[in-house]
């Protein structure tokens, strides 16, 4: 019994960090209807820019993983004002070519540099020992990440449903013609989302280094392995990639605890949540906590 207790969890804490990564993708299609498929390397950059900030500048890591933040809420603001901001009454399919193409850009520029070959570690800032109770134990940085990763994920829903911005950001979403006729800027809403969705990659890049270290492709995968969160929690739902990403961490260290090695199968803990998905799918498609919106023609 310990040992399923420990596997729910460990299930907790990567579901929690798949949460705040789905985090990235609800953000933009909640108010542009778009998915983005570069947040995997938004994720990475996140990553390695507090790397940078912590060890090559010398500045203490809990300071330089917010002006991590800091840097990738701009940078993504102006990816998006160079980038996409022309393209706001285009098809969709236009906007995704992009996100696509700017996938391969990042992907270029982090290969450039050291980052894109070599594997890199966090320097030791909180107890190496784990925290042990009742026969479970959870280590310093994952517990630290995971009170960081709900503390965020409370803060986006907070801005959601209570700032002036986040339902301006709502009403884009729902309808932006509207929006404009009653005074809101869509590319402004546009050009914020953006930058809100950059902040999330920069802290889960942030949080999912320091608990299993830099690797390019580890983090930048983290973009493809979060998408079915996000299509099982519902596109534009923020409790959706919430539930999603912790029913998902737990199928997946289940399926690693207890199939991974008997009966002769090996990495159901990569394939399983994927064909969970698919059956759920089958009966809720637009997520579990998705909006089915009926149009009229």
């Amino acid at each position: 019994m310990t040992y399923f207790f420990q596997l729910v969890l460990s299930g907790m804490v990567v579901g929690s960090i798949y949460a705040l990564s789905a985090l990235g993708f609800v953000l933009i299609y909640k108010s542009s209807r778009v998915l983005n498929i570069a947040h995997g390397q938004l994720i990475a950059t996140g990553a390695f820019i507090t790397y940078a900030l912590t060890v090559w500048v010398g500045i203490p890591i809990y300071i330089s993983f917010f002006i991590s933040l800091v840097i990738t809420f701009f940078l993504t603001m102006s990816v998006e004002r160079i980038f996409l901001r022309r393209l706001i009454g285009e098809p969709i399919i236009s906007v995704i070519m992009v996100t696509i193409g700017l996938m391969s850009i990042l992907d270029g520029l982090i290969y450039l540099t050291p980052f894109g070959s070599e594997n890199f570690s966090f320097p030791l800032f909180l107890p190496k020992e784990p925290i042990t109770m009742a026969g479970l134990s959870i280590s310093w940085t994952q517990l630290v990440g995971v009170i960081l990763t709900f503390t965020l994920i409370g803060a986006f829903s907070w801005f959601f449903k209570k700032s002036t911005i986040g339902i301006s950001m709502r009403a884009v979403s729902d309808d932006q013609l509207a929006s404009m006729s009653i005074g809101i800027s869509v590319p402004r809403v546009f050009g914020l989302a953006w930058a809100t969705a950059g902040l999330s990659a920069a802290a889960a890049g942030g949080i999912i280094g320091n608990t299993t270290g830099l690797n390019f492709d580890t983090l930048h995968a983290f973009g493809i392995t979060v998408f079915p969160v996000v299509i099982l929690g519902g596109l534009d739902s923020i409790l959706g990639a919430v539930v999603a990403g912790i029913i998902m961490g737990l199928i997946q260290q289940f399926a690693s605890g207890y199939l991974d090695g008997n009966w002769g199968l090996n990495g159901t803990g990569s394939v399983l949540p994927y064909i969970i998905l698919l059956i759920i799918l089958l009966f809720k498609p637009h997520g579990l906590f998705g909006i089915h919106e009926i149009e009229r023609v």
